[in-house]
């Protein structure tokens, strides 16, 4: 058959046929024609799919067709495809149709192409999962036709829009993303930048650490200003659910749960964010850590210390971690926190703060070797020290939980220290504001009691500081569970801690269990309504009473028993156990709901038995009105009214022997209820106790690893401070030998020159010394006096030195020592035998001048050498000053 226009009738034709058709018209016909079978198929099980699920290669030709028509109603075939062909066929056809789809769909100059191709991805990560199609996409990023990886980049980021970070995973994506911003075409560069502000819209700074150091920074603060106008927008939700998540919402409870929509909405509130740990690779940081990093750190100089903290603050410094044995690293953390330089002290905490960040929860088993020199080191008043801890524990604690540091924390709230103690309750307010656990009752206790020490303080800090740990606290459990805990504080102090509970912003919040609250209700109503049925029975009696007169009677006999019981009980009033053991079982059988009405008709039965005097007198009434009580307790309420008919006495009896057994059993009950009671109280008091026990040994515990530390900690102080006196000693004692061996050669050339001037001539250029050595040890006039202030400039410096640690070794011996001079004419300190020989040369020089004063240097040289020993006494005396203050000066 031929068409109208003369073409042939493609029709009959198979659809499979008709989709591999080399007419462009026909493939167009075939594809409009599986697009309107999907529609109309009732499942995705029919046989329409079949053909497609058995061979997906089909779509690969269909979403690339060579005509534009066609492959526009190709792709539109393919997105009803998958609509209605279920996650079979996605996951069968996406490898094939992924890739036609990006390079051919995206590009297309026709916007129903376009928007097609876009859904098709759309619904291909609706009907499974957002990775596999991610992962088809990227390979486009590294095509050479520039439009090919913009429109890749903006199918991204459309993807990214509708799912989120959540769902749709960023880091491959991240990852190749300065790349697309290196790129040469402006408009892929414009792509990446829409794809980096989408980015920036779910993951905030988290993804900077990915990609923002391999940007340019123009690029950088081009980027900087478009996440400004994002920052005060609120955070996205996901615009489009997957299949699974409809299904999930569709078998979730209505709106109309009151309960469960409450708990939904309490749980909902703050969804966790995504941070750079998530974003990141783990990365192996053990084999980068410098081979002498231990041998640094354990130097003697604290520029090593600092150097190799830093060297390994460089290595660990990365978004996250591989896990490993770090525990020598932490231990000599931990080393480093009782370091007396305080930048040593700064980057060991800096160092631990970002392992802790980069190991997350697999840095808790390392908790207990860090968490406690940290906060001994608190009491460090410089504020840059102080935020390094306070940073380094934040990140231990969100490394663990609550539970685990607060034995850490209760024990250096009681340290000696003030500044350790405001340190750590602040450390305990950002715990508690962090936290998304609820601490236990216990937990809230013992938090209570410190923080209620800390409002004795008497510091202001510390005071403020324990109002706001009660308010917060009362923050996450509630007002009404907290009240108990401050009921004995004064106003002003409750009023401050309403303060810090109106102010405080916490993660956890304490929920009431929403089971039991139907339960509750459920309880509530059952005994209403057997309380209905109980009071309808006493009505029954009621009115039945004065109709028959047979009843009122029968009962006397029935009483008579009961009556011999309870009239020794009402005689022995003094007797309270008798009176009590009789009158408590009656109590409460009648509890039930059937005491009141018996009551009300308690006045007519005495009228009942004043008009039948045969019967026995006056004493029947009361017993009646017990036995009544526990006539109606022990019995059906139903068998008096039955009764009522027949009217004979002899059945009465058992009931009464029934009763007085129950009554008995019942007593034997209530004295093993009893017992137990007791027990449990007694069992609960000693399980108190010995939880006060157990806490008053913790704390024990707790002082007595604190003294030891400052026990080990003075020792430690000890030691070094003899280790330096020794040092000292040993130091003083080479002087004071220099010194003696100086002494003894200065006596040896005293006597030298007092043998030459007394033996005649040679001795007036002896003589004559003081006046030519003007450095010398002889010098007399204002000489003497400079010599001296020169000698205690010399001995203050070497104090001043010996008192810093900075003399060096062979300092007494330049500084003393005269013989070390004997090169330089201008010593300070020279010996008499060297001038002894200056004078010499030069009375050799002035040979006509030595004959004409020799007989007037006879007369001075006595005088001169009398000077002479009157200074060396001197500087004995000043020898002894100067070992003196240096004994005084040693630290």
């Amino acid at each position: 058959a031929a068409m109208a226009d003369g073409e042939p009738d493609y029709s009959t034709l198979p659809l499979t046929d008709r989709w591999v058709h080399k007419v462009w018209k026909v493939r167009k016909q075939a594809y409009e024609d599986a697009a309107k079978q999907f529609e109309l198929t009732p499942d995705e099980h029919d046989p329409a799919f079949r053909p497609f699920n058995q061979d997906p290669s089909l779509w690969k030709n269909a979403v690339a067709d060579s005509n534009v028509a066609a492959q526009s109603d190709g792709i539109a075939a393919y997105c009803a495809f998958l609509k209605f062909g279920g996650r079979e066929g996605c996951v069968r056809s996406r490898g094939q149709a992924i890739g036609p789809i990006v390079e051919k769909g995206l590009v297309s100059t026709r916007p129903a192409t376009k928007a097609s191709s876009i859904e098709a991805l759309l619904l291909l990560i609706e009907l499974d999962v957002a990775a596999p199609v991610i992962e088809d996409i990227l390979p486009a990023l590294s095509a050479k036709q520039p439009k090919v990886i913009a429109a890749a980049l903006a199918a991204l980021t459309t993807v990214f829009h509708n799912y989120g970070c959540k769902v749709a995973d960023p880091k491959s994506v991240l990852k190749i993303l300065p790349k697309a911003f290196g790129h040469a075409d402006k408009n892929v560069r414009a792509e990446a930048t829409n794809l980096a502000v989408e980015f920036y819209r779910w993951l905030r700074e988290a993804m900077k650490p990915m990609f923002w150091g391999d940007l340019k920074p123009t690029q950088q603060t081009d980027l900087e200003a478009q996440f400004e106008k994002i920052k005060a927008e609120p955070a996205p939700k996901q615009e489009r659910l997957l299949r699974s998540q409809q299904e999930a919402m569709a078998r979730a409870p209505p709106p109309g749960a009151e309960g469960d929509a409450m708990y939904e909405d309490d749980g909902a509130e703050e969804p966790a964010e995504m941070d750079a740990f998530d974003l990141a690779e783990p990365q192996d940081v053990l084999s980068k850590v410098p081979a002498s990093f231990h041998e640094n750190l354990a130097s003697s100089k604290w520029k090593d210390r600092k150097e190799a903290l830093e060297a390994l603050f460089a290595v660990l410094n990365v978004p996250r971690i591989k896990d490993g044995d770090f525990n020598e690293i932490n231990r000599g953390l931990a080393k480093s926190m009782k370091d007396a330089n305080i930048a040593v002290v700064t980057q060991a905490a800096q160092c631990i703060e970002v392992l802790a960040k980069g190991l997350r929860k697999g840095y808790g088993k390392y908790r207990s070797t860090v968490m406690g020199p940290v906060m001994e080191r608190l009491k460090e008043k410089k504020q840059s020290v102080s935020d390094a801890l306070g940073a380094a524990l934040d990140q231990v604690f969100l490394a663990t939980n609550l539970t685990e540091c607060l034995e850490d924390i209760f024990a250096c709230l009681n340290h000696k220290n003030p500044q350790v103690k405001e340190g750590t309750m602040k450390f305990l307010v950002r715990c508690l504001r962090t936290t998304r656990d609820v601490p236990s009752k216990q937990e809230v206790a013992s938090i209570v009691e410190a923080a209620k020490k800390l409002l004795s303080e008497s510091s202001e800090g510390l005071r403020s500081g324990g109002a706001e740990v009660l308010g917060t606290v009362m923050k996450i459990v509630g007002e009404r569970a907290m009240n108990p805990h401050i009921e004995g504080l004064d106003d002003i102090r409750k009023t401050k801690i309403k303060e810090f509970f109106d102010k405080a912003e916490v993660k956890a919040k304490d929920k009431p269990k929403p089971p039991p609250a139907p339960a509750a209700k459920a309880q509530a109503g059952g005994p209403k309504k057997v309380g209905g049925g109980l009071k309808k029975g006493p009505s029954a009696v009621k009115k039945a009473a004065p109709g028959a007169s047979a009843p009122p009677p029968s009962e006397p006999p029935v009483s008579q028993p009961t009556s011999k019981v309870a009239g020794p009980g009402k005689s022995g009033m003094p007797k309270p156990g008798g009176a009590t053991g009789l009158k408590a079982p009656q109590r409460r059988l009648a509890a039930p709901g059937v005491g009141s009405p018996r009551r009300a008709a308690a006045p007519p039965p005495p009228l009942l038995v004043e008009d039948e005097e045969p019967i026995p007198a006056s004493p029947p009434p009361r017993p009646r009105i017990g036995l009544g009580r526990g006539g109606l307790a022990g019995r059906s309420l139903a068998k008096p009214v039955a009764a009522a008919a027949p009217a004979p006495t002899a059945p009465s009896p058992p009931p009464s022997g029934l009763t007085a057994m129950e009554r008995a059993e019942l007593e034997e009950l209530r004295a093993t209820n009893q017992q137990l009671l007791q027990q449990v109280d007694d069992l609960r008091q000693e399980r108190s106790k010995l939880s006060s026990e157990v806490q008053e040994l913790k704390n024990q515990n707790a002082g007595l690893i604190e003294d030891h530390t400052r026990d080990v900690l003075s020792i430690k102080a000890k030691e070094t401070q003899l280790v330096r006196a020794r040092s000292d000693a040993e130091a003083a004692e080479q002087v004071n030998e220099r010194l003696r061996r100086e002494l003894e050669r200065l006596k040896r050339a005293l006597s030298r020159a007092e043998g030459l001037s007394v033996s005649g001539g040679m001795a007036s250029p002896t003589v004559t010394s003081p006046i030519h050595d003007d450095v010398g040890i002889y010098r007399d006039g204002s000489n003497s006096a400079g010599a001296h202030s020169n000698r205690m400039s010399m001995t203050s410096t070497l104090s001043e030195e010996k008192e810093n640690g900075d003399i060096p070794h062979g300092y007494p011996r330049s500084k003393l020592s005269p013989d070390m001079r004997y090169g330089s004419g201008s010593s300070g300190r020279g010996s008499p035998a060297r001038g002894f020989r200056s004078a010499t040369m030069d009375d050799a020089s002035h040979g006509a001048n030595a004959g004409s004063n020799m007989t007037t240097s006879a007369g001075n040289g006595v005088e001169s050498w009398k000077r002479a020993a009157e200074v060396t006494s001197q500087l004995k005396a000043r020898i002894e000053l100067m070992k003196a203050k240096q004994g005084f000066n040693r630290p």
